[in-house]
């Protein structure tokens, strides 16, 4: 940040913009996903979001050469993969079988499995106020899949997936920890994740392929791009701007995902979705709020 109040404060401004562009185009993407309505192949879905999205991290590779790809932590890049593999198929698979708002409330279980993981995985302390907010959290799941109405059972698959997908992401943002520490560089980390898990998608694609209609392709093209310009606008929203501003407006993408939801497919969510994701977000936050008062690194 610059010595220079006003220069600070229009930092600022553009960092929070592009936190929730971020959180928009995010939003853009998923909604591609679900328009593909499971007429293509979650595992071709999940290779042509990687591939499509490779041109736009080429960039780097030409800006630091071959050199990028170096690394004496093979095994590290091989876990950081499969889980955020792991992510993406969970998070893919309920896109198309619930409504967006809940897929993207449901991937904020993130930050609750990341504090809890962070105990036995990272030696970290979790006293009893982060605690007590991370089964609230969990509470406001219970709110949105509302157990006790007998069709909860339908979409309860498609709620475990999204939950497994959310504990896949929470074990890949310790994957880049634990490889940050040990001093690998973050360009390796997402040129080496950008191609392994384009490969290791193909190789899952390839004994199912549907080839898609004229449609599909603009959906699955759009998809690539779409989440590479996401990501672009997020990595220069935290570089821009300090972690502890701009983090909670990631949030803002319950409600794109909401009005993209409720503008193309008719979902609306009711009163107990809107409690559900109150609950979360706010259990998040605090989350969010302890982590900075106790200067936890993540």
């Amino acid at each position: 940040m610059s010595d220079n109040p006003t220069e600070n404060r229009s930092a600022r401004r553009r960092a929070i913009l592009m936190i929730l562009g971020a959180a928009g185009t995010f939003g853009m993407a998923a909604a591609m996903v679900k328009a593909l309505q499971g007429g293509i192949p979650l595992a071709e879905v999940v290779l042509c979001r990687n591939l499509f999205a490779i041109p736009a991290l080429l960039p780097l590779l030409l800006r630091n050469g071959w050199r990028a790809l170096r690394t004496q932590y093979p095994w590290g890049h091989v876990s950081r993969i499969a889980f955020g593999l792991g992510g993406m198929f969970g998070s893919f698979y309920g896109y198309v079988h619930l409504p967006l708002a809940t897929v993207t409330a449901l991937n904020f279980t993130m930050p609750l499995f990341l504090t809890l993981l962070s105990v036995p995985l990272l030696g970290e302390r979790v006293g009893p106020r982060r605690l007590a907010a991370v089964m609230v959290g969990f509470g406001g799941v219970l709110l949105m899949v509302e157990p006790w109405d007998g069709r909860a059972g339908d979409a309860l698959h498609a709620t475990l997936a999204v939950l497994g997908a959310a504990l896949a992401w929470a074990l890949a943002m310790i994957s880049i920890r634990k490889l940050g520490e040990k001093g690998e560089s973050g360009i390796s980390i997402v040129l080496w994740f950008a191609i392994g898990s384009a490969l290791v998608s193909g190789v899952l694609a390839l004994p199912v392929w549907v080839w898609p209609t004229p449609f599909q392709w603009t959906m699955l093209i759009g998809t690539g791009l779409v989440s590479a310009l996401a990501q672009v606008l997020m990595t220069e929203a935290y570089r821009r701007g300090e972690p502890t501003l701009i983090a909670p407006f990631e949030y803002s993408g319950i409600l794109w995902t909401t009005l993209l939801g409720a503008l193309a497919w008719g979902e609306l969510p009711d009163g107990w979705d809107f409690a559900g994701m109150a609950v979360l977000v706010a259990a998040g936050l605090y989350i969010w709020h302890r982590e900075v008062t106790l200067g936890l690194r993540r």
